[in-house]
This record gives structure tokens, C-alpha cells and sequence, in this order.
């Protein structure tokens, strides 16, 4: 290269980017709606990057980072970036916009672009499709463009990007692929654009350019190990670049971190808070590089200890030629401003950091490392304090609860033989063939949110707001009986998050009014905060069951969370096992499943689409996960009768990986998200000799498209050639409430018609 970077000194590698009143996701839905043009959309997000530029810088920041913004996915941006856009988006004519969004979202015609899980997170990415014929080029500019809107408001960021190895390890073979080709395969290829793009932002005054290579986090074949040597050997090549950061996150680099090592970048990312400082240490090779310490949580959202973390810092400064100082991974996975949310218990918020809390903690040890404590001794002692007061606060330990998992035997997560429950089953239920079903959830309107949000402000009394969650329920009960679906629910009109409505309602949890943080797109959930041991103090769902229930003679599901997926999609405490949390959590929820079935409920689903979510990335770490979380849905649901039917759903995720832990949960029928991956987990479940009911989804619900009965019914025939029809389940991939009936009712009306011709 023919400059040298100003030092990093202290950086984030990310932030949120949905808005911190989510306006960017009230820009995308009204765009989708027609409501607002592609202008102001632009406008919009123009806006949002500029604020956050500006609040980053002013925070004290070194080194700011740019193209961290997104109108949808940072996967699907590095695609169209490049230029991987399947041919049947780019044949359907529309302008830059129309096809981005026909990507993340389908059209009428053609279905959007596989959603699965980002590596052991909430976020979902779009899965971008490379075959030998996609044509590779550089076709934006869009880092280029954002690092020069940032520089005219006096802010030099650093712009980051998807690696190019990252990209392909992410990606999956285009449907037109011969047998064996895989899309790393077009390394080569790509790299010639990256090494245009790193020569225009030189060009245009970049000093760094972050390349995130999360992949290697993950078990990697000597072959790809390879591949990332000659990456980075062919990019540190470039006669004129930026200097090169090379970031990774959510785990340990392992063999990879001697392999970036001896290439020509001048940066490494790594994460020391789900990795480990003890490997950087022993590493060779880091004398002439900088090491981005991500020494600050950037996926929870407890406060760091900073003592901990300045001795870390200290100790990889022996080994590296400078350090900075950075999170482990984007803040994108937290939410904006603690200072945002007022109503949390003044003790527990002490304890707390968001991201802009974050922010500061890197600053502070940033400075500590360079100066010395003395000028940031406050932030010190505040971290030290926090600490001490959560090891002592009331609610952090219940002996009640821990006295309880002591006295558990293993006949307590043990169910009767399959075979034994499915014969008690069929002849308490009664069902037919291809029995069909949702999955749980159905539209969440304006005026059912506001019938919520009038009984949280005291508004609305407890006898109207349930009179009129009885009214929903009943009209969905009504519309469910003349669709013709054999398998009812509630339609869970008083749940606004199928996580937080469990936390509101578990000792142990608190939860945010504006902790918002985006799961996909314009989708944003609020995490609940788990910090102290879990109880159920009072049963939660089932009164409203037993109503759905005495409307019908139809079975109606009970429906539950499962414990794993309640861990994965809170914030959860950080001073005990994993394992030991899901364990009390398992409880409350079988405590809930005991009284269902006492309630006259025939089936109880408890839902566990994190499952996959969590698996560690590392092989060897696997195994004690899936012991203990496996164990914790069964210990939930082996409490009622083999007459009782479970049954769990799981979605978005590769599957295969874990089919044999999917079996372990025992449940009696699994639900898997199946539409827009064309049913392509079918052969694995099949060929793995699972031997339950299983319910492929047959119909897409995170896109607006209305499948028709003949696709659906194509579905189903793909699946019949694996699974026996006495064992398939006809539903949707996920829950309707992100939908609106103008969709849904259309939708099931197909998958009825289509479950009838094939019976």
C-alpha cells in the first residue's frame, strides 16, 4: 500500500441501524405500502446514517465505522454489491430498489431469496445464491458513496464490508449448479472485485476498510484455511489500498488466526468474549500487526468489567504491534440507549449497558490503556460497584427454585414409548390423514395492539380488555372452523412476542419499552432481561386455551415457548451455566404444560425455533449443548400423559446439522420451516430415520406472496416421497402475526384445498 493508517485506537465493528424510535423500519413498511417513494426512503436512511456517524464521533470514538447501514440485510447488500443477483430477479425489470426488496421479500411471481440464522444469533440473513455463471462485478458503489457522505459532515469512517470468503461460505450453489461445485470455488473470481472496490475507496481517502470473516470462527477445512491465505495474500497485494482489518466474532479464529497472521494486513479483529485471550497470546506472527481487542460484549447487555478487561488489553499489547480497542462483535444485536428506558428498576438498570453504553466503555478503555485510570476512574469504580450490587440484589437467587432442579430425577424428562402415545393419541384425537394446522400465532392488528396498549396504561379495565380478547379469540376460532382446518389455536392475540409475553409473566425476567433490536428487515423484537433465577408464579396461557377450547369441538394447541428459545432470544445472565438457567426455565414451563393438559387440552406445542440457533460453532463444543438443551425441552414436556400430543416447531436454521438432537427432543410431531428452501430438509429428517409426525412448512410466511393450492400441493408431493403420509403434517413454516389477513386467508384456503386433493 502506499500510506499508513492512523491508528484504530478505539472502534466499534458495528452499530444499530433500524433507528432508535425504529424509524427506518416505519420508512421500509411504508414504502412496501406505497406510502412513501423510493426518495424518501433514501432520504430516511440518509438520515439515520448521518445521526449515527455523528453520535459515534461523539462519543469519543477513534475510528467510526461507515456501511454498517442497511435497508434490510448487510449479506444481501455484499451480494448485490457484487453483483450476485439471481437471474430471476434481474429479469423481472424493476429499478435498483424494486430489485433489492424482490430479493429480501418475493413478488407475486417469484419467491424472495432463502432467511436463515446469522452463525448462534436472532439476526436472519438472506442466503445469497452463486453459481459457475454469475457474473462478478463491482455493480455500486455504495461504501465509496457512504464513506464520502461521511466525510462531508467531518466524519472519517472506516467502511466495512463482508468478506469475500464470508461471502461465499455463506452462500449456496445456484439452483443451475453442476453436482460438486460449491461457491467458493469463484474465489478467484471475486477477489478481482474486492480488489477494484479497496482501490476506489483508497481513491476516495479511506485509511481502513473493515473485512468481516466471521466464517472462521467456525470449524474451516484445511482447503478453505488455504483459501483465506491466498484471499488476503492476493488483497494485501493491492498497490493502492486502505489498510485491511480483517474482523472476526463469536468465537475463537483458532487455526485461522496463524494464517491471517502471515498475510500482508495490517489489522485482526477478534473476539475476546465468546473466544479466548490465552489463544492471541500464544499466537506468532502479531508483532507487526494491530489486534482490534473485542474485549466489550457486543451480543448481551450486562456492563463490563472493565478491570477484567484493561488486564486482558494489557497482557495482548505484549504480543501485538499496537492494540485497539473494540467490541467483540457489532452492536447490532443491542439495543440503542439505556437512557431510554426510565421504568426499569433503578438497581437493576445500574447494571445494564446498551449500545451507546458500550460505546463508552470502549472509550473509557481505550483511554485507560493509553493514559493510565486516573482520568477515567469513575467509570471504574461505577463497573466495580455494578458488580458487587447484582451479586447480592434480591431476585438473583431463589433457593426455592435451585432446591427444586436438586430433587429432579431422570424419570422426570422421560416420556412413555412413541409408539404407546401415538396410539393413545389417534384415538383421543381422532384426526385425519395430512392433518392440518398453523402454527400458532395469527394477525396482530392495529386494533388489537391497541387494545394492549390501552390495558398497559390502565386505560382499558381487566374485565373489557379480556372481553375483547375473547371476542378475537372466537373470530379466529370461527374463521379457522370455516377454512377447514383440523388442528385450532387461539391465535394469540394477547402475546405481542412469543419471548416476552413468557418473561412478563416468569419471575426472574424484566423486560424494555424501547429495547428494540431488528431480527431481519423491518422486523424488530425486544429481548426481555433475564437476571435472576426462574419461576412461574401463576399459570399463563391457560385460560385463554380453555376458552379456544369451549368454542369447538375441533382440538385446539395449547401454546407454549420452549426453554431454549426463551434463553436465545433474551438477554440472559452471565454469572451462571447456560444449562443451569435453562434447567429453571424448563420448569415454569412444564408447570404450564401440567395444567393444560388439566384444562382439557389434548395438545400442547412448545415451541424451540432457536434450537439450531445456539449450537456452538465449534464442533467440539457442540455435543454438551445439545445434552442440555435437548434435556431441558424434554424435562418442560414429559410431565403430562402419553393421550397428550407435544408438539414443537423449529424454523430458520440449518437443520441437517441437528436432526439427531431434533429426534432427542422426543416430541411427538416437529414443525420445520421447509417453503422457501423447497423442502429441501426432508431427505436429511427422512434418511436420519426419524420416525414422528413432522410438519414441513408448505407456505412462506415472512414474504407477502399467497402461494396457490398447485404449489402447495407440489410441496406436499415432494415431501410424500420421503415421508409416510401417516406421519405428515400439513402447516405453515412459522406464526401469521407478522401477516395481514388479506394474505393469510387466501393462503390457508390453499393449504386446506391442498391437503384434501392428496387425501
Amino acid at each position: 500500500m502506499t500510506r499508513t493508517p492512523e491508528p484504530i485506537g478505539s472502534t466499534v465493528l458495528g452499530y444499530p441501524r433500524i433507528g432508535p424510535n425504529r424509524e427506518i423500519k416505519r420508512a421500509l413498511e411504508d414504502h412496501w405500502a406505497g406510502r412513501l417513494d423510493a426518495a424518501g426512503l433514501a432520504t430516511a436512511a440518509a438520515a439515520e446514517r448521518a445521526r449515527t456517524w455523528r453520535r459515534l464521533a461523539g462519543l469519543g470514538l477513534d475510528s467510526v465505522p461507515s456501511s454498517t447501514f442497511s435497508l434490510y440485510d448487510h449479506v444481501l447488500d455484499a451480494a448485490v454489491l457484487v453483483g450476485a443477483v439471481p437471474p430471476r430477479y434481474a429479469e423481472l425489470g424493476l429499478d435498483p430498489v424494486g430489485t433489492y426488496f424482490a430479493m429480501a421479500r418475493g413478488t407475486a411471481g417469484v419467491a424472495p431469496l432463502e432467511l436463515t440464522k446469522w452463525f448462534d444469533t436472532n439476526y436472519h440473513y438472506l442466503v445469497p445464491e452463486v453459481g459457475p455463471e454469475t457474473e462478478f462485478r463491482l455493480a455500486g458503489a455504495t461504501p465509496v458513496d457512504e464513506f464520502r457522505e461521511a466525510l462531508d459532515l467531518g466524519v472519517r469512517t472506516r467502511p466495512v464490508l463482508l468478506g469475500p470468503l464470508s461471502l461465499l461460505l455463506l452462500a449456496k450453489p445456484a439452483g443451475d449448479a453442476p453436482p460438486g461445485f460449491h461457491p467458493l470455488d469463484r474465489l478467484d473470481d471475486l477477489l478481482e472485485v474486492y480488489a477494484s472496490l479497496l482501490e476506489r475507496l483508497a481513491a476516495a481517502g479511506a485509511g481502513w476498510v473493515q473485512l468481516d470473516e466471521p466464517c472462521f470462527t467456525a470449524d474451516r477445512t484445511p482447503a478453505e484455511l488455504d483459501a483465506l491465505r491466498r484471499a488476503y495474500q492476493r488483497l494485501g497485494e493491492v498497490s493502492d489500498r486502505p489498510g485491511i482489518l480483517v474482523a472476526s466474532y463469536f468465537g475463537r479464529l483458532g487455526d485461522a488466526l496463524p494464517v491471517l497472521a502471515s498475510t500482508p494486513v495490517e489489522a485482526i479483529g477478534v473476539d475476546l468474549v465468546a473466544g479466548s485471550p490465552d489463544e492471541v497470546l500464544a499466537a506468532t506472527g502479531l508483532a507487526g500487526k494491530t489486534v482490534v481487542a473485542g474485549v466489550v460484549d457486543g451480543r448481551n447487555v450486562w456492563r463490563s468489567d472493565l478491570d477484567s478487561a484493561l488486564a486482558v488489553l494489557a497482557a495482548v499489547r505484549g504480543v501485538a504491534g499496537e492494540v485497539a480497542v473494540s467490541t467483540s462483535c457489532s452492536l447490532l444485536h443491542v439495543p440503542y440507549d439505556l437512557d431510554a428506558e426510565t421504568g426499569l428498576d433503578p438497581r437493576l438498570r445500574s447494571w445494564l449497558a446498551f449500545a451507546d453504553q458500550k460505546v463508552a466503555e470502549v472509550v473509557a478503555l481505550a483511554s485507560a490503556l493509553r493514559d493510565g485510570q486516573a482520568g477515567v476512574a469513575g467509570a471504574f469504580d461505577d463497573a466495580a460497584a455494578a458488580r458487587v450490587s447484582r451479586r447480592s440484589a434480591p431476585g438473583v437467587v431463589d433457593d426455592g427454585v435451585r432446591s427444586r432442579l436438586a430433587t429432579l430425577q431422570p424419570d422426570d424428562a422421560r416420556r412413555g414409548p412413541y409408539d404407546q402415545r401415538a396410539a393413545a393419541q389417534r384415538e383421543r384425537l381422532g384426526l385425519p390423514p395430512l392433518p392440518t394446522t398453523t402454527i400458532g400465532s395469527f394477525p396482530q392488528t392495529a386494533q388489537l395492539r391497541g387494545t394492549r396498549a390501552e390495558f398497559r396504561s390502565g386505560r382499558l379495565g381487566e374485565d373489557e380488555y379480556t372481553a375483547r380478547m375473547r371476542a378475537e379469540i372466537e373470530r379466529t376460532v370461527r374463521l379457522q372452523e370455516k377454512l377447514g382446518l383440523d388442528v385450532l389455536v387461539h391465535g394469540e392475540p394477547e402475546r405481542n412476542d412469543m419471548v416476552q409475553y413468557f418473561a412478563e409473566n416468569l419471575a426472574g425476567f424484566a423486560t424494555t419499552v424501547n429495547g428494540w433490536v431488528q431480527s431481519y428487515g423491518s422486523r424488530c423484537v425486544r429481548p426481555p432481561i433475564l437476571y435472576g433465577d426462574v419461576s412461574r408464579p401463576a399459570p399463563i396461557t391457560v385460560d385463554w386455551a380453555r376458552y379456544a377450547q369451549s368454542l369447538t369441538d375441533r382440538p385446539v394447541k395449547g401454546m407454549l415457548t420452549g426453554p431454549v428459545t426463551i434463553l436465545a432470544w433474551s438477554f440472559v445472565r452471565d454469572d451462571q451455566p447456560l444449562a443451569d438457567t435453562a434447567r429453571q426455565v424448563a420448569l415454569a414451563i412444564r408447570d404450564e404444560t401440567v395444567d393444560l393438559e388439566a384444562a382439557g387440552i389434548g395438545i400442547i406445542q412448545v415451541d424451540e425455533p432457536a434450537l439450531r440457533e445456539l449450537l456452538p460453532l465449534r464442533s467440539a463444543d457442540q455435543a454438551a449443548y445439545l445434552d442440555w438443551s435437548v434435556g431441558a425441552f424434554r424435562l418442560a414436556t414429559a410431565g403430562v400423559s402419553d393421550a397428550t400430543q407435544i408438539h414443537t416447531h423449529l424454523c430458520y436454521s440449518e437443520f441437517g446439522e441437528v436432526v439427531a438432537a431434533i429426534d432427542g427432543l422426543d416430541a411427538d410431531v416437529t414443525s420445520i420451516e421447509a417453503a422457501r428452501s423447497r423442502m429441501e430438509i426432508v431427505p436429511d429428517v427422512a434418511g436420519s430415520g426419524f420416525a414422528r409426525g413432522i410438519g414441513p412448512g408448505v407456505y412462506d410466511i415472512h414474504s407477502p406472496r399467497v402461494p396457490d393450492a398447485d404449489e402447495i400441493e407440489a410441496l406436499l408431493r415432494r415431501a410424500l416421497a420421503e415421508i409416510p403420509a401417516e406421519r405428515l403434517w400439513v402447516n405453515p413454516d412459522c406464526g401469521l402475526k407478522t401477516r395481514g389477513y388479506a394474505e393469510v386467508e387466501p393462503a390457508l384456503a390453499a393449504l386446506v384445498e391442498a391437503a384434501h386433493r392428496l387425501r
